[in-house]
């Protein structure tokens, strides 16, 4: 890895090798750790049953054929700051429901019948490739909390349950925390204490000297979106010198930018301003040194 001075390792993955392979799918993920990752991601929703799945979305249209198979199953419901509009939940639907799901074919016709992997089904798969770490993310706390439902109790018991909090099993299946929830990311640093826990953000205010002391005293890592480093690149040193480590998103090669690849890119947010990890789509165009 490219630094050696901190607690996090450089390239963690968005989605599994999402640039090639359907996100948050054995395939992607299996490919991620083919292209020596140092963390699978894996984003975090919660079924009407009550499973925890790895979804990126809080709706399944855009990664499934679930508009074609459950034609009358959507909720006109606002998201965000976007107006309302018609969306198929993740909670509304069973496990069993969502398994039936195509989550291939959208991204290639090739991929076709790709299940969407539940959490125990990813822990299970990144445990038997041994030597690679997990990096959940507790995705829209507050929706399921607004729903009556708590993400962070089913998290963080399935966690327990699989004894991920563990030394032994951390030396062997490293796991670091994040979320954009800083209600989440406090409860986490009580309730598991002895996995690391990253604060992602993309607000300009969460870099300032004030806000990151604030972090430090419950949070081990911040990760602003690549945009607020780059217009608060001292960020980085004020971050480290709070005791937090620093991590961006996303290094993607499909997105234009003013550099002349991703590599480049990454290169540049690594080497020159001194960010300690990362999360990218392409785990193989990592400028690892």
């Amino acid at each position: 890895s490219a630094k050696t001075s901190t607690t996090l390792s450089n390239v963690p993955n968005t989605r599994g090798a999402s640039a090639y392979r359907p996100e948050h799918t054995e395939a992607a993920y299996r490919l991620a750790m083919e292209q020596k990752v140092d963390f699978v991601e894996q984003d975090l929703g919660v079924t009407k049953d009550g499973q925890l799945i790895c979804i990126h979305d809080d709706t399944l249209e855009r990664t499934t054929n679930v508009a074609e198979v459950f034609p009358d199953r959507s909720t006109t419901i606002a998201l965000g700051s976007r107006p309302p509009a018609k969306h198929w939940l993740v909670n509304d639907f069973t496990l069993a429901e969502i398994k039936r799901l195509d989550a291939g074919k959208w991204f290639k016709p090739e991929y076709a019948g790709a299940r969407l992997l539940t959490f125990q089904e990813a822990i299970a798969l990144v445990r038997a490739h041994r030597g690679f770490g997990m990096y959940p993310e507790l995705k829209s706390p507050q929706l399921y909390k607004s729903r009556g439902i708590d993400q962070v109790k089913l998290f963080v018991d399935a966690v327990k349950k699989n004894g991920l909090e563990k030394a032994e099993s951390l030396k062997t299946t490293p796991v670091i925390i994040q979320s954009f929830d800083e209600e989440a990311i406090r409860r986490v640093s009580v309730e598991l204490p002895t996995i690391p826990r990253v604060f992602l953000t993309e607000k300009d205010d969460d870099v300032s000297d004030a806000r990151l002391r604030a972090l430090a005293k419950f949070s081990t890592g911040i990760a602003p979106e690549k945009v607020v480093i780059a217009r608060h690149p001292d960020m980085v040193a004020r971050a480290h010198a709070a005791g937090l480590t620093v991590t961006s998103w996303t290094f993607r090669s499909d997105e234009t930018t003013d550099y002349p690849d991703v590599g480049a890119e990454m290169a540049h947010f690594l080497y020159d301003l001194g960010i300690d990890a990362l999360f990218t789509n392409n785990p193989d165009r990592f400028p690892r040194r």
